[in-house]
């Protein structure tokens, strides 16, 4: 009899595997390595892409096991206040709030900044990031 997960399961199996890229990606490895199978029955078994398994065996051969397990640091967007311009965005919602508010709002912050030098295109999602950021937990208290 052939051996079949129970179809919830094979999913959590599934999520399981896919959790941990470095760990899939060593799975996709040992089975193009060790097995008859070829990439696109590799991506079927896996339910993925016939192209994934493409990259990663390509990234092997071309660059190497670190290569094909891990991806490469990406720049991201570069910060668009330094510690400086964001000091005075803290420092304003830490003031007391416009006449008639009971506080500032990461909107309200952005619109007074914008009257500022430096902040014509600040915008109420960046004074949301730059304040969560400023009011993160860094540890446990002692």
């Amino acid at each position: 009899m052939k051996f079949k997960l129970e179809e919830e399961d094979e999913v959590t199996v599934n999520k399981l595997l896919k959790k941990s890229k470095e760990e899939f990606r060593l799975f996709i490895l040992v089975l193009l390595n060790n097995s008859d199978l070829n990439q696109k029955e590799i991506a079927k078994i896996l339910d993925i892409t016939p192209k994934t398994v493409s990259k990663i065996k390509k990234r092997y051969l071309d660059e190497g096991l670190e290569s094909a397990l891990n991806d490469k640091p990406r720049s991201g967007q570069p910060k668009k206040y330094d510690d400086e311009k964001e000091a005075e965005i803290i420092a304003l919602a830490c003031t007391d709030p416009p006449e008639g508010r009971k506080q500032w709002t990461a909107r309200l912050v952005a619109e007074e900044m914008k009257q500022k030098t430096g902040f014509e295109t600040i915008n109420r999602e960046t004074v949301r990031l730059v304040l969560k950021k400023a009011t993160q937990s860094h540890g446990p208290k002692k």
